[in-house]
């Protein structure tokens, strides 16, 4: 287990719950009080919602890499974790920030969010390929 990746995913996995209860039971009234349009009210409880739902998947993603064997490539482990970071950094927070604080933002920066997440994933890939991590199942057997 690498502990900061499994108190992050446990950080993020919070505020994705926080987040999540706020759009579905808070925002509509908020931002009908500041005047938006029912139809950009839609779109930004859409955006929220991916935004949400994107972190959350993300924040599995990592807490796995964290409870993984100490042994099972932390390397590789931990650039997965870095990439998905970003992308939850990239993908979420520009959704977020085009919800609760109407900024765009550089045009780019969601779908950097979303290549950081299939690079997280590749990575994730070449850990369960690893040499290391299949010896370190118990009796190095593959299960196929």
């Amino acid at each position: 287990m690498i502990r900061w990746i499994v108190i992050v995913a446990a950080l993020l996995g919070f505020l994705s719950v926080l987040v999540g209860a706020f759009g579905a039971h808070g925002m509509e009234s908020q931002l009908e009080g500041q005047g938006f349009s029912a139809e950009d009210i839609a779109k930004k409880i859409d955006q929220c919602e991916v935004a949400v739902r994107y972190q959350m998947f993300h924040v599995l993603a990592i807490l796995a890499l964290g409870l993984m064997g100490q042994d099972a490539c932390p390397k590789k482990r931990v650039v997965a974790t870095v990439f998905f970071l970003l992308g939850i950094t990239a993908f979420s927070g520009g959704l977020y920030s085009m919800v609760f604080l109407d900024l765009m933002g550089h045009w780019s920066i969601v779908p950097l969010g979303g290549l950081c997440f299939m690079v997280g994933w590749i990575c994730l890939i070449l850990v369960g390929l690893d040499k290391s991590m299949l010896e370190t199942q118990g009796s190095g057997e593959v299960a196929g």
